[in-house]
């Protein structure tokens, strides 16, 4: 697994340090502003990189331990990037609206996912026998609870850490966690709040290159946290991603030789069978040409006798 590796650079390159324009600043972020430039406040990188790095191994350790964590992003241009980080590492997400009472009141939000999943059977059951209305309305229904709870709908108890993108649209969200002492993880631009965030990461929340580095790095880490706590289990990684194939170490004709044991034997059989015919053949030869020899000897000894 990849660690989640950036640089100054990366975070100059995706806009983090592009604060909000000065006179809508918050006086509490003062800490982690470099300077000013044409109106707009410059956030600190040199601090961002170590907060950034403290967040990210604290996300690391709670995976480790089993946690969960909760991505947290109702703004439209973290709507898609927050989705894709959860669903990458595993985890659960909230990008549509924040309800209220979604940690503190959570009986009352299992109630409503066991609504949406009694609704997603009727639907795919047929709602054969409803009027138009009432088709219509079940519908909305499902898309209204589906946009809500979708990414919380197999959560089955509070998260152990939370992620959050703009503290200062999802203050309910930080305040939930805090009344329950969830630790929060949030990017904090200059015009908002510090207050109840556990881990700051001081940087542009607006931009969409920036949302979607802060989303890949949280992600990256979560699945670090699982990685290493498989390994602790003992599971084994290098199985789990499929078997390798195995480079044998014997000679090709070596290996043609032992998957073709019998066809060895039949040709040794054959060349045995060869040999021994050879040699039959060559001993009547022999013996055809010694009587020949024979013949001829004693053909010469009547023709002395004759002349004699």
């Amino acid at each position: 697994m990849a660690k989640p590796v950036f640089s100054l650079r990366t975070l100059l390159e995706a806009g983090v340090h592009l604060g909000h324009q000065t006179h809508r600043w918050n006086p509490q972020m003062a800490p982690y502003i470099h300077s000013k430039k044409n109106g707009i406040h410059i956030i600190d990188l040199t601090q961002t990189v170590p907060l950034l790095i403290k967040a990210l191994k604290v996300i690391e350790d709670t995976a480790a331990k089993g946690g969960s964590v909760l991505f947290v992003g109702t703004k439209r241009q973290a709507q898609l990037p927050i989705e894709k980080a959860a669903k990458d590492s595993a985890q659960h997400y909230v990008n549509h609206r924040w309800l209220g009472g979604t940690l503190t009141n959570w009986k009352t939000v299992s109630n409503s996912i066991s609504r949406l999943e009694e609704l997603d059977e009727k639907i795919e059951d047929g709602l054969d026998g409803l009027t138009k209305k009432e088709r219509l309305g079940l519908l909305r229904d499902q898309a209204k609870l589906q946009a809500s709870l979708g990414g919380i709908r197999n959560m089955n108890h509070v998260p152990d850490i939370i992620f959050v993108i703009d503290v200062k649209k999802e203050n309910l969200a930080i305040a939930e966690a805090n009344k329950l002492g969830i630790p929060v993880v949030a990017v904090v631009d200059t015009n908002c709040s510090p207050e109840g965030v556990s881990h700051i990461i001081p940087g542009n929340d607006d931009a969409i290159r920036s949302i979607n580095l802060y989303c890949d790095l949280v992600s990256k880490a979560v699945i670090d946290g699982m990685a290493t706590q498989m390994g602790e289990v003992g599971v084994d990684l290098g199985a789990l991603e499929g078997p390798e194939e195995v480079t044998s170490l014997v000679p090709e004709e070596e290996m043609k030789d032992q998957e073709k044991p019998e066809e060895a034997e039949t040709e040794a059989e054959n060349d045995t069978v060869e040999a021994s015919d050879q040699v039959e053949v060559e001993n009547v030869g022999e013996s055809s040409t010694e009587e020949g020899t024979d013949t001829e000897t004693s053909e010469e000894k009547s023709k002395e006798e004759v002349s004699a």
